[in-house]
């Protein structure tokens, strides 16, 4: 992207409305605004106004004499602005065409129409915030529920940043008295102490550790949590999915066989947005469409991160125990949440139902999944538990103590990469390898580190990110 123009671009959403937001940037963007604005005090330059305030004005076509709009004008100055330049953010009324005249008049002035992202690319080169913040930026105008939004806020703010920051730090200490010994390699003097650097790496190796561990969370929470409803036909999976959305999503038929494809939909609980999937039920079968389904039903509980296996009350034991299994040998229970449950607990009364899931292989059964939960789909009954349940999978409590979440793939590849080369530094310091050897691991680490934050970047890394912002941002 070129920077030093003056851009602009409708930064509000597409459509009619009552107000719209278009913005200029760059070296020009008072001059430009002057050609175009008449301000309602007849002052005729905005540069002799005070910056962070509001002019009320018309804005005019000169060549045609007609007046376009009434609008106000803020007023922003490099280098205190979102840019680092001066901006100026146009509110005007809200109909397409005259936010498309305005603009048409803003480039016919000097200004160019700015690409995806470029408003927060020269935030970014300006160095406004570094290259991890500006990914949040476009993460929070994504962010479709609390829980995303608290987490991209949070990195907006620096949060990975600053993590990032101070294990940089420490490690250019180091490298740098690790390189001064090879300078004096004839010597044969040690200026770091090999103990202390034992002890950084194996602080910086639990923060790798911890922040790689989190994109699990990050991602489902940036994403939505897929969770697949699965189990034997006529089990009630899609009346469940039905009270679970309280709307009728899915057809609810007592013919074995009624769904054949998966079907989804999300659910925002308590700030976590849930991506519920309803599949074909397993069982034996000739028709090709149904095994169809069924193969579908395996491939989402791969990908799932909740299972939630139903069975019918009145199953035999040996039924659900076969469900079980079977849905067990596709579930990785390291990365995997299976949750039992016994569903239409409105046809046996409280006491039988007691009496029949306290038997010890149902006690032993409850040790190797994360809960068994009696509900009724049709009548809501005990659906708060089951929700209680979900929510559990859900680590809230590092959400709700703004503890550092990766969210982006991008990130997570960088810190993996990261982590694989101090643990080589952790090697080499065990096997005393010599200080070429240690500072090039080290070099590593510090380049995947300084990759999220932008302090190392490439113009391929950066147009790829920018690429997908809204235009205006």
């Amino acid at each position: 992207m070129i920077t030093n123009d003056t851009i602009c671009a409708i930064s509000t959403a597409p459509g009619s409305a009552a107000i719209a937001l278009i913005r200029i940037t760059g070296s020009k963007a008072y001059d430009i605004c002057n050609n175009i604005f008449l301000p309602a005090n007849k002052k005729k330059e905005l540069q002799k106004e005070p910056a962070n305030s509001l002019i009320f004005g018309t804005i005019k076509d000169k060549e045609s004499k007609r007046d376009i709009d009434e609008v106000i004008l803020s007023l922003f100055r490099a280098p205190h602005s979102f840019t680092g330049e001066d901006i100026i953010e146009i509110a005007c009324h809200g109909a397409p065409f005259i936010q498309n005249e305005i603009v048409n008049l803003l480039i016919k002035n000097g200004a160019r129409l700015a690409q995806p992202g470029e408003f927060t690319q020269r935030a970014f080169i300006n160095g406004k915030m570094d290259l991890s913040q500006a990914e949040a930026v476009a993460d929070l105008i994504a962010s479709q529920s609390e829980s995303s939004r608290k987490v991209a806020f949070q990195q907006m703010k620096g949060g990975i940043s600053s993590e990032l920051l101070t294990l940089r730090e420490k490690l250019l200490w180091f490298i740098s008295m690790v390189e001064l010994e090879l300078d004096f390699s004839e010597e044969d003097v040690e200026f770091a102490d090999r103990n202390e650097l034992q002890n950084l790496v194996a602080e910086i190796k639990e923060h790798l550790d911890r922040l790689v561990n989190s994109f699990t969370l990050g991602n489902a929470i940036k994403h939505g949590i897929p969770v697949a409803i699965v189990g034997h036909t006529n089990a009630g999976k899609s009346t469940l999915l039905n009270t679970l959305l309280n709307e009728e999503k899915a057809i609810v038929s007592e013919i074995h066989g009624t769904t054949r494809d998966a079907i989804e939909d999300v659910i925002n609980i308590e700030g976590v947005t849930f991506r519920f999937i309803d599949t074909a039920g397993i069982r034996e079968t000739t028709d090709k469409i149904e095994n169809l389904g069924i193969k579908l039903t395996y491939d989402k509980i791969k990908k799932a991160q909740i299972v939630l296996l139903l069975a019918d009350v009145n199953d035999p034991d040996n039924k659900i125990q076969e469900a079980i299994s079977q849905v067990s040998e596709k579930i990785d229970f390291k990365n995997q949440q299976l949750i039992v449950v016994i569903n239409k607990s409105d046809l046996l009364t409280k006491e039988k139902i007691e009496k029949r899931f306290s038997t010890p292989a149902y006690k032993e059964l409850k040790e190797k999944v994360s809960a068994i939960i009696t509900v009724s789909a049709k009548y809501h009954n005990n659906i708060n538990l089951l929700i209680e349940e979900l929510l559990k999978t859900v680590n809230l409590n590092a959400i709700n103590q703004n503890e550092v979440i990766v969210t982006n793939a991008r990130h997570y590849e960088a810190l993996s990469n990261a982590l694989e080369s101090i643990i080589r530094v952790e090697e080499g310091l065990e096997n005393e390898i010599s200080g070429d050897f240690l500072a090039q691991d080290i070099r590593e680490v510090l380049h995947y580190l300084g990759s999220i934050t932008g302090q190392i970047s490439t113009d391929e890394i950066l147009g790829n990110i920018f690429k997908n912002f809204c235009i205006g941002k």
